[in-house]
């Protein structure tokens, strides 16, 4: 079981991103995925989760109307686009995977999946001003 987490890097205010997160050894399509960003000195906080399909998906104020979470279940992958980035967007984002029928995806305490391997490594985006 793996979970890839790639697209980082350094960009200008206003520029774009898109993260992917890559699944080998299970089939994503069985679960939530969402994806969670930490900032130095700062406690990891979801960002952004989607469940089945494109059709149910949660934001956090802070990023609705500049990131779009998507995933194709036959590439096991899940994106997040984002768009119109800001210097505060600059953190590790990670993204998880915990099972559809219990994931608390959208909740205000969505915390991911409890297991380590249900965790992508973490890929930086740092927003220069």
């Amino acid at each position: 079981v793996q979970l890839q987490a790639f697209g980082g890097g350094l960009v200008q205010a206003g520029e774009s991103l898109r993260l992917s997160c890559s699944a080998a050894g299970f089939a994503l399509a069985s679960y939530a995925v969402g994806w969670f960003r930490q900032a130095s000195g700062t406690e990891r906080q979801w960002v952004s989760c989607i469940m089945r399909d494109d059709s149910t998906t949660y934001y956090q104020d802070s990023v609705k109307g500049r990131f779009t979470i998507s995933r194709d279940n036959d590439k096991d992958t899940v994106y997040l686009q984002m768009n119109s980035l800001k210097p505060e967007d600059t953190a590790v984002y990670y993204c998880s995977a915990d099972y559809l029928y219990t994931s608390r995806c959208g909740s205000r305490d969505y915390s991911g999946s409890t297991r380590g391997d249900y965790w992508g490594q973490g890929t930086l985006v740092t927003v220069s001003s």
